[in-house]
């Protein structure tokens, strides 16, 4: 935490010795010049954002394994003149890359780059072909976020140089975020103390932003540990004391449970430790619980319910409990006039052009997933996201404690195809393809297009700061989860990522020798029949 204030702070310090720069009055004029600068670079960088989407997308590593991930995107970082500050909050994959011009707004861009377990799956081919059996894979699509935001900051970042603008851009790493694990860390370690704004992006499949409350939950993450004594199975099993029984009849009280809990709210669980052998009596056990409501009072009442049947459950067996917090995320609050701005841009991008190659892919995904709507990718915007009305339960993301922190949205890109299961192999489909490769691209005109408008513009910056001070916050405070001594959960996926590494390793994405990762692969894009 120190460390990265002192480093933010040195930078900041640096930048006021070139203050000028933020007395700069910019016409209408100039404003939609520099847009227009900005959104030509990234298209003509679409190339080294394909190259890092299929990259990303070929090492494949599980949260808080993206040692591959991580070191590539900041090593591109680096080059271009980023500070790069690694393992802050004590995650070895986790680093901050800062960027200064001089005095004026502090920017974050934040993406996740963590996939899923068991989604290896063959690029551009809509069946079930894994690339490495039971493998992971990017069946969420958080291998296109970051390239996205390195592109859209490095066109930023020519047009600041060679304008003069000030400012400061920072990029950071959404790590674990299928754990939920990471950001609220952030929070409390003071990462975001001195930012001014974050915008967010997640692989969807429209372009598209909100603001307000938006539609599904927040969560505490828990693992429940018990410990007894072992003893013979069939020998003297009346010596031993089953930390089995007790985590099975903590899940046994708390789906007895389940019937009372109000339809917004949700909980699932698994089984960590279940012993050993069968005739041996099992000393340790475990079992962890997502527990999810649209509130944070609702989530915190749910996690006290639990903690005292997992008490209750120790009572019964005679064995002793202990939990551990490994993850959390708040409800999601989107800033108002950050995402009134972005859409502005959204639909001054409009959609990629599909061609019939992509439409033929994503309606073959549809149909083989058996999707309710076989209508291939989306040909029109969405419309702005409006805040919800009536609460919508649904996922989490970890996102939610930084929206509570700063002025934050999510810009939604469309790199994936609508209509399919999530945390799939299916998602992975598209996500090293034409369609995966355009939708960044768009993506990354829209948010290059909005920092601009943040740095040129500074009554925007006092606008959303207004909404967040006098309308998010006014009666709903933030309070962390987590405490100050709890240490993120970095031990999760070591043993997955660990056994699938080495076959993975033999096709990560060799860009010198392959023009697309599908062409290293061997795929004929589409292919849509086994």
């Amino acid at each position: 935490m120190k460390t990265s204030k002192i480093l933010l702070s040195g930078i900041l310090l640096f930048a006021g010795l070139t203050a000028a720069t933020a007395q700069k009055k910019y016409s209408k004029s100039q404003v939609k010049k520099f847009k227009a600068e900005v959104e030509a670079i990234v298209e003509a960088n679409k190339k080294q954002t394909q190259v890092m989407v299929d990259k990303i997308f070929s090492f494949a590593e599980l949260g808080f394994q993206e040692e591959e991930s991580s070191k590539y995107l900041t090593g591109i970082l680096e080059e271009n003149g980023f500070t790069i500050e690694h393992s802050i909050s004590n995650i070895p994959t986790a680093w901050f890359a800062t960027w200064s011009n001089g005095e004026g707004p502090v920017i974050a861009l934040g993406s996740d780059v963590d996939c899923i377990p068991k989604a290896s799956q063959y690029p551009g081919v809509a069946y079930h072909k894994p690339i490495v059996e039971g493998a992971p894979g990017h069946g969420e699509g958080h291998n296109s976020g970051i390239p996205l935001n390195i592109t859209s900051a490095l066109a930023v970042k020519q047009v600041m140089e060679k304008e003069g603008i000030g400012g400061t851009l920072i990029l950071w790493p959404g790590i674990a975020e299928e754990l939920v694990a990471a950001k609220a860390w952030y929070v409390r370690d003071g990462l975001f103390d001195d930012i001014d704004m974050c915008i967010f992006t997640h692989v969807s499949s429209n372009l598209s932003v909100s603001w307000g409350p938006t539609r599904g939950t927040g969560l505490i993450s828990v693992e429940y540990m018990f410990e007894g004594e072992s003893a013979h199975s069939a020998g003297a099993p009346w010596r031993g004391r089953s930390a089995l029984d007790a985590a099975e009849l903590m899940n046994v009280g708390w789906n007895y449970k389940r019937e009372h809990l109000h339809p917004l709210k949700r909980s699932h669980s698994i089984f960590t430790d279940a012993g050993d052998q069968p005739n041996v009596v099992p000393s340790k056990a475990g079992i962890w619980y997502y527990f999810r409501d649209i509130t944070y009072e609702g989530i915190m009442e749910m996690y006290a319910e639990a903690n005292d049947i997992a008490k209750g459950a120790a009572l019964m067996t005679g064995t002793t409990m202990t939990s551990r917090v490994l993850g959390t995320a708040w409800p999601r609050h989107y800033n108002k006039v950050i995402a009134e701005t972005m859409y502005e841009n959204i639909k001054e991008v409009g959609l990629p052009e599909w061609t019939d190659a992509d439409q033929e892919l994503a309606k073959a995904v549809q149909t083989q997933v058996e999707s309710r709507k076989i209508e291939g990718l989306p040909t029109e915007l969405s419309e702005i996201g409006l805040p919800v009305v009536e609460p919508v339960s649904g996922g989490s993301d970890d996102i939610g404690d930084i929206s509570w922190k700063i002025p934050t949205v999510t810009m939604r890109f469309p790199s994936n195809i609508p209509g399919l299961p999530g945390h799939h192999w299916a998602n992975a489909i598209a996500m090293a393809t034409p369609i995966a490769h355009k939708g960044a691209t768009a993506g990354a005109k829209a948010e290059a297009m909005t920092i601009m408008d943040f740095l040129l513009k500074p009554e925007l910056l006092t606008q959303a700061w207004d909404y967040f001070n006098n309308e998010q916050t006014k009666e709903t405070k933030y309070e962390p989860m987590i405490s100050a001594d709890d240490m993120p959960p970095t031990f999760l996926n070591k043993d997955k990522q660990d056994m699938f590494r080495p076959a993975l390793e033999e096709f990560y994405y060799d860009e010198t020798k392959y023009d697309t990762y599908l062409e290293q692969l061997g795929v004929e894009y589409p292919t849509v029949k086994e």
